[in-house]
């Protein structure tokens, strides 16, 4: 019988020993990536959950055997009953109460506090989330963690005067107007001012301070029949809307609605702020009306969220 079956088509051994050593250099890579996951992974851990006590061997980072333990880890120099980002957080916040930092007082850096507690600057960087959630701070890129003024409990009543308001509270208020012009009103403003839709508006806009730091940002619309030459009386009245309304013989007005929400600031916005793009404000479009009810005025306003918390007094004037 012939061996025919053994012919030349079945692989030699010079092409199997190619396909061997083609084999083991795709298994030598996939051990590469493998152990390059690893690295990523205890990366990650150290990031997300802010493990502090790192050792560097090799170029790798390897998480201490405290890893696997329970309770909190105890970092050098650092005597913590919780964990040790909340005791820089505390730290800070204390020194910040005192007056060590004042107002737009720039923090160490974090890597600075890194060396001084025994810790990962991510756990600092934490510490500064943390008060930047609280408004102790503004962390800004390029400019670092600044201490922020002192939030303002701004009282909402049935009479709301900005710097009445900031007065009471021991703070110098004051305000800038930005810009002025008569627009062809949209239907909404109209119906809610009580005039007819198009009928011709000021747009007005203003920004308020509080001993020179920006509060917030408002956007004024008033009837042009109602109002000849606001643009002048409110310039002249320091952008006061009470000073301005009296130019024309209104002594005394009421908040009749306000309507609060919660969003991003524009770059626009954060830049008459002076917040970070994307921060945090507050917005209030409220009415404004004659003591028998007649609404006057309608106000857009953006308030820094970490500078100001309203508070709802229904009774208050």
């Amino acid at each position: 019988m012939s061996n025919s079956w053994r012919g030349s088509s079945g692989p030699t051994s010079s092409a199997i020993s190619a396909r061997l050593a083609r084999a083991r250099i795709a298994i030598q890579r996939c051990l590469s990536m493998v152990g390059a996951v690893i690295v990523a992974c205890r990366l990650a851990v150290l990031e997300c959950l802010d493990y502090n006590r790192v050792s560097a061997r090799k170029g790798l980072y390897i998480l201490d055997d405290s890893f696997l333990t329970e309770g909190p880890v105890a970092d050098a120099g650092v005597a913590d009953s919780g964990t040790a980002w909340r005791r820089i957080a505390d730290d800070l916040s204390a020194a910040i109460a005192r007056g060590d930092h004042a107002t737009g007082d720039t923090l160490p850096a974090a890597t600075a506090l890194a060396e001084r507690y025994g810790v990962h600057r991510h756990t600092v960087r934490q510490a500064f989330r943390h008060l930047a959630e609280q408004g102790l701070v503004t962390v800004s890129r390029g400019r670092g963690t600044q201490v922020s003024p002192r939030r303002v409990a701004y009282p909402l009543g049935r009479r709301v005067s900005m710097r009445a308001n900031l007065g009471r509270l021991g703070l110098a208020g004051s305000s800038r107007m930005l810009s002025a012009a008569q627009v062809e009103g949209e239907a909404d403003i109209c119906s809610t001012l009580g005039l007819e839709d198009g009928a011709r508006l000021w747009r007005v806009e203003g920004l308020s301070l509080a001993d020179g730091t920006p509060m917030g940002t408002g956007t004024h619309w008033l009837s042009v029949a109602r109002f000849p030459d606001f643009d002048a009386a409110f310039r002249d009245g320091g952008a006061s809307m009470t000073a301005a309304l009296k130019a024309y013989g209104i002594a005394d007005y009421v908040r009749l609605s306000t309507r609060l929400t919660a969003r991003l600031a524009s770059e626009r916005e954060a830049g008459l702020l002076q917040v970070e793009p994307g921060a945090p404000v507050m917005v209030s479009v409220a009415v404004d009306g004659l003591p028998d009810l007649t609404p006057i005025h309608l106000v857009s306003s953006v308030f820094a969220g970490e500078r100001m918390e309203m508070v709802v007094e229904p009774f208050a004037e």
